[in-house]
């Protein structure tokens, strides 16, 4: 289950997000979408990186019952910037983002593995009909 909170005033259709988030987990995950100021702010105090960007990923440690998986607070600004450029739909970029920051709360790490990451992304965009040029992006090292 995925709790939503739309920090924004960007009004985006994320039901989508929901049979994704059940494909790989049944753990409750909390999704906050916000703008660049707040995630540049957030990045500078979790990751020392005092730029925006896309998706943050928050795990939580631990396997207690009822526990949810984590946070992910993604950059609504970014999405529909990044859509714009790309051509594709904002709910698109936005189901790509939480895929790969799902990823990254079940433990996947693009910067240490040898690819599985990657592959995992390229076979849910497939999975859930985004468009192919996604999975060249997640390939690039976007």
């Amino acid at each position: 289950m995925i709790l939503l909170e739309n920090q924004t005033d960007t009004a985006i259709e994320t039901a989508h997000l929901e049979p994704i988030a059940k494909a790989l987990t049944d753990r409750e995950i909390e999704v906050i979408l916000t703008d660049d100021a707040t995630i540049r702010e957030l990045n500078r105090e979790h990751r020392d990186k005092d730029k925006a960007t896309d998706v943050l990923s928050f795990p939580l440690e631990g396997d207690l019952p009822g526990q949810p998986l984590g946070s992910l607070v993604i950059s609504l600004d970014h999405v529909v910037q990044k859509a714009g450029e790309l051509g594709h739909a904002p709910e698109e970029e936005l189901a790509l983002l939480f895929i790969h920051g799902l990823l990254h709360l079940l433990g996947y790490d693009h910067e240490t593995d040898r690819g599985e990451m990657r592959a995992k992304e390229a076979e849910l965009i497939r999975r859930f009909g985004l468009p192919e040029s996604l999975i060249v992006r997640t390939e690039g090292g976007e």
